[in-house]
């Protein structure tokens, strides 16, 4: 895949999916962790496996990679320190028509992984293509300073107020979502001022409705 591609973003659901990693060092371990966050299946496949993947919940073979080894898998990322290999995986997963990340090759692979921030159902992504990870890992920094967790308590009242507005049979389309998040309910939120931010989302929900 040419870097120079645009790149279509999509959220992966791959909760109970198979998913290989090839490799058995801090790289490849931060790759399973990314998995794992997403409550996927993960083989790991490496000559040797460092003490950080041997502490994760994996099935793990402790062996070179054969090829053929990505048949079955949902998706796949090579994460060795040898590029022979790496290849070789890349290759096996294009043949067999599977999802394929190769840590450190934008151009042998099929996806390529942002720098994330999360903030319990919040997820904010950061990419840069393949170009530069280190400005990605960068920029990540900043929205995670940014993002405290008074976004979370934001995101449960305005589930909530969705909740209710479907149940009284209001379209949540038309209310004025923007201008409630414009007002002052992050700053009433982080001064622990619950109670007052939901009686401003719903004041905002109820004028833009008449």
């Amino acid at each position: 895949m040419p870097v120079e591609a645009a790149q279509y973003p999509v959220n992966l659901i791959l909760t109970g999916q198979e998913c290989l990693v090839v490799g058995g060092g801090s790289v490849a371990a931060r790759k399973v962790d990314g998995l794992l966050a997403c409550g996927a299946k993960v083989r790991v496949i490496a000559t040797i496996a460092g003490p950080e993947l041997r502490a994760r919940a994996v099935s793990l073979e402790e062996r070179p990679y054969q090829r053929g080894d990505v048949a079955g898998f949902r998706l796949v990322i090579a994460a060795t320190n040898d590029r022979a290999v790496n290849h070789a995986v890349y290759e096996d997963a294009m043949a067999a028509g599977i999802w394929i990340n190769t840590a450190d090759d934008p151009a042998a692979c099929t996806f390529t992984l942002p720098s994330v921030v999360r903030r319990g159902p919040i997820m904010v992504t950061v990419s840069t293509a393949g170009y530069s990870p280190a400005l990605s890992t960068w920029l990540r920094a900043h929205v995670e300073d940014e993002l405290g967790p008074e976004y979370e308590v934001l995101l449960e009242l305005l589930s909530e107020a969705r909740n209710d507005m479907k149940a009284a049979g209001r379209s949540t389309e038309e209310a004025d979502w923007r201008s409630a998040l414009d007002s002052d309910m992050l700053d009433l939120i982080r001064a622990g001022q619950v109670g007052r931010a939901k009686e401003r989302l719903r004041a905002w929900l109820s004028s833009s409705s008449d």
